[in-house]
C-alpha cells in the first residue's frame, strides 16, 4: 500500500510551485507500444523547449499528452496550456489527452471563442489544463485574466503557422 505524501513545493524562483517529491520521476504510459523516438522526444520535451516535427500519424498528440500529464503532476497549482488553431482541433486534442493519460475532466477545459469572457475568467482560476485557440489565449492574456505566473508549460499544435501576425506570434509578444 502506497501512502500519499504531502507535496514538497519549491519556493525557489526558477522552480516555484514545483512538487519536489513528484518531480523525482516522470510517467510514461505502459499501456501503449513504446516507440523509442516518442519516448526520447517526451524525455527531451520535459526538460527543454522543443519543436516536434513529425509526419501525421506518428504520435505528436501522444507526446503532447504525456508532457501535459507530467507538468500537471509536477506543478499541483500550475497551469498547462495546449493551443490549437481551430475549434475542431482543440476538441480533438482535449479528448485524446484525457484518453491517453487519464487527466481528470474536472481538471481540464476547452476554451474557444464560443465561451464567453466571464466563463473563461472562471475557467482560468479553477482549471489546470487548458485547451484553447491562440486567439482566445491572446485575448485572455491581453485582458489579464490568465494567471501567467502559474503557466508552466505551453504546447503549440500546428506551430508552422506561427508567422507574421498570426495569433501564435501575438501570444508570445504579450507573454514576454
Amino acid at each position: 500500500m502506497e501512502l500519499s505524501q504531502s507535496p514538497q513545493i519549491s519556493s525557489d524562483e526558477k522552480t516555484k510551485g514545483f512538487d519536489l517529491s513528484a518531480g523525482k520521476t516522470w510517467i510514461y504510459p505502459e499501456n501503449y507500444p513504446i516507440r523509442d523516438y516518442q519516448f526520447n522526444i517526451v524525455q527531451t520535451s520535459l526538460y527543454k523547449n522543443t519543436l516536434v516535427c513529425l509526419p501525421t500519424g506518428l504520435g505528436k498528440t501522444f507526446i503532447a499528452a504525456v508532457v501535459i500529464y507530467n507538468f500537471w503532476r509536477w506543478y499541483p497549482c500550475g497551469k498547462v496550456v495546449f493551443l490549437a488553431p481551430t475549434r475542431p482541433l482543440v476538441a480533438q486534442q482535449i479528448f485524446a489527452c484525457q484518453n491517453i493519460m487519464g487527466i481528470p475532466s474536472s481538471e481540464t477545459i476547452e476554451l474557444t471563442g464560443a465561451v464567453n469572457h466571464k466563463q473563461r475568467e472562471i475557467a482560468w482560476s479553477k482549471k489546470r489544463v487548458i485547451f484553447a485557440t491562440p486567439q482566445v489565449f491572446h485575448n485572455d492574456l491581453d485582458k489579464n485574466i490568465v494567471p501567467s505566473d502559474l503557466v508552466k508549460c505551453v504546447i503549440i499544435d500546428e506551430a508552422h503557422k506561427a508567422l507574421g501576425k498570426h495569433s501564435y506570434c501575438e501570444v508570445f509578444i504579450l507573454y514576454e
